[in-house]
């Protein structure tokens, strides 16, 4: 699924003087028009605003199924927009740039038996949140055999049109339109690896989730997830710039609420089973419309973890391994700067 992210060239912990002074002014206007309005329930100042977000817990689902049916209704409109590189989706196409090598490289370091024309040959990858196949053609062209899946039928009909047109694709792609959950029983352990590309702040349960994902995955599998931090900055910068100031992306398409904190998701991981190898941070630049990484998590961050093998597994217990994110976050940070190759 979509989840298009502004942070603007400098937009972390080392953002200059005229950066900050120039959001500030922004924010000010922003809130200067909404106080006119008289109706507007958000915060009017940056003090106020974290007070009130800080309190606010992410929601939780009793339904055990991680789709939201409000993010099927919000999706289902952009179906047939996948493919617009300068769209809605823009900043999702120039994300390749800097996701499909590091899920290559990755891989490849992992494993030293491949082919220089096809590396990613004899993988099964599930894709899940599909979309139109924005990330399922470029891992398929690596000589993956990827399954796409996503809930909205019409995003299923798009992918499958667009891969028609290449004959190689056709063959190494297959969508469904399907939750994850609806695919654990017959495919149980199938898959080497899974993707989850700017999906886990779309889902009703996130824990629901990561569990499907370690049960489909084979024992030592990986598992790659781009997704939002649940920061000020992000909040800043996601909800009220990007959408309701500026309008890069329709209002309403995030919700703050459901971002996800790199301490949650490791901890929701480590507890079904997976390793976290690296947490690295991402910046997008809507200038150049272009991602890099960082080595602050604060807005965008990717995760790399690897499931447990058939004989830790059976030794897995109750009590989590301590680990270190600053440790982890700060060698991907330095390791993105190679992996930031064409594909």
């Amino acid at each position: 699924m979509f989840s298009i992210w502004l942070s603007f060239i400098y937009a972390d912990d080392h953002a200059d003087l005229s950066f900050q002074t120039g959001l500030r002014g922004v924010l000010q206007d922003y809130y200067r028009k909404k106080q006119l309005k008289s109706t507007s329930t958000l915060p009017v100042s940056l003090t106020e605003m974290k007070s009130n977000m800080f309190t606010v817990k992410r929601p939780f689902s009793t339904s055990h199924s991680s789709v939201d049916s409000k993010e099927i209704k919000k999706f289902q409109l952009l179906a047939h927009k996948w493919w617009d590189e300068e769209g809605e989706y823009a900043a999702l196409h120039s994300m390749n740039d800097i996701r499909v090598p590091f899920i290559r490289d990755t891989l490849l370091s992992m494993n030293s038996n491949y082919h220089l024309g096809n590396p990613l040959s004899g993988i099964k990858i599930l894709d899940v949140g599909c979309g139109g196949g924005l990330l399922s053609e470029p891992l398929g062209r690596l000589g993956a055999s990827v399954t796409g899946i996503d809930p909205v039928e019409d995003n299923i009909r798009t992918a499958d049109q667009h891969k028609s047109f290449d004959p190689v694709l056709a063959k190494r792609i297959q969508y469904k339109s399907s939750s994850l959950e609806e695919i654990v029983e017959e495919s149980m352990e199938t898959f080497d690896v899974i993707v989850a590309s700017e999906v886990v702040e779309h889902v009703a349960d996130l824990e629901t989730f990561i569990k499907c994902c370690s049960q489909v995955l084979k024992p030592e599998g990986s598992l790659f997830i781009t997704t939002i931090n649940k920061t000020q900055l992000s909040y800043v910068l996601g909800i009220v710039v990007a959408e309701k100031i500026m309008g890069i992306v329709p209002e309403g398409t995030h919700e703050w609420e459901k971002f996800v904190p790199p301490e949650e998701l490791e901890r929701l991981l480590e507890s079904n089973g997976f390793s976290v190898k690296t947490m690295s941070g991402m910046l997008y630049n809507p200038l150049s419309g272009s991602w890099r990484w960082m080595e602050s998590t604060s807005l965008n961050y990717t995760v790399h973890a690897v499931k447990a093998g058939a004989q830790a597994q059976s030794h897995t217990t109750d009590t989590p391994p301590e680990t270190d994110i600053q440790q982890r976050s700060a060698t991907a940070g330095t390791a993105g700067t190679v992996l930031d190759s064409p594909v």
